[in-house]
């Protein structure tokens, strides 16, 4: 998977048990090709959160891009900056989250997208007065 072939998305938050699913700000290869899997994703991921921000890589749109195949997973991903101290450790949750999630091998590429605010939730961005 390489950041020439899957082109830039943008991601919302994972929905709270019981409230009312809202479709997600972007759509990956896997909600077309595995909606159950990238719905399980988004819930997963919503306990990996950026510590300087307090707010998860799924409210940050920072996974830009899941292909799930049927022996493996590619996830591509983006940091909120190039030189943040917790990418190692986020990188690595989000690869174990997924894994746990599908039960397969995922690779965590990271893409060469430059993160900006109007990628983040909705919701999340309507807390730091943001409205896009």
């Amino acid at each position: 998977m390489s950041d020439s072939t899957i082109p830039p998305q943008t991601a919302s938050a994972a929905p709270e048990s019981g409230a009312p699913q809202k479709p997600p700000k972007i759509t990956w290869a896997a909600d077309s090709s595995h909606p159950e899997k990238a719905t399980k994703l988004r819930e997963m991921w919503a306990d990996v959160v950026d510590p300087e921000l307090g707010l998860n890589i799924i409210q940050l749109g920072l996974i830009r891009e899941v292909d799930i195949q049927a022996d493996r997973a590619q996830v591509r991903m983006i940091l909120t900056t190039p030189f943040c101290p917790y990418a190692p450790a986020m990188i690595d949750a989000t690869r174990r989250k997924a894994e746990e999630a599908l039960g397969t091998p995922v690779l965590v590429e990271l893409g060469a997208e430059v993160w900006n605010p109007a990628m983040m939730d909705e919701e999340a961005a309507a807390d730091w007065g943001l409205l896009y």
